[in-house]
């Protein structure tokens, strides 16, 4: 069903849900699968939002801009830093892919 303007991010979620659906289905409990999909969905538009043209263009001018990927928990009202921060173009791959292997480690 259409839920409207939110189905633009929801379409997202669900993008990473099946890119990450082995490693969730894995996961016995319902809450971790569901926190786990939260937390790697920040680390996935970590990366969308370093290959937009706007940060693109202020590394390319020299500009000092970090993306960070933080998420707010609403079980303890704290935001917790998944240890993604990316500072320039060179930085994304090895950054994602260290960040997805701590997720996945925990």
């Amino acid at each position: 069903s259409k839920l409207g303007l939110i189905d633009n991010w929801l379409r997202h979620v669900q993008d990473v849900k099946e890119k990450y659906n082995d490693y969730l289905a894995a996961l016995a409990d319902e809450a971790d699968r569901l926190r786990k999909l939260c937390e790697l969905n920040v680390v996935e538009q970590v990366v969308n939002v370093c290959q937009t043209t706007i940060v693109e263009q202020a590394w390319a001018r020299g500009q000092d801009v970090s993306v960070h990927g933080w998420i707010y928990g609403l079980a303890d009202g704290l935001v917790h830093d998944l240890h993604i921060e990316i500072t320039g173009q060179d930085e994304i791959a090895a950054r994602y892919h260290a960040a997805v292997a701590a997720l996945q480690a925990t």
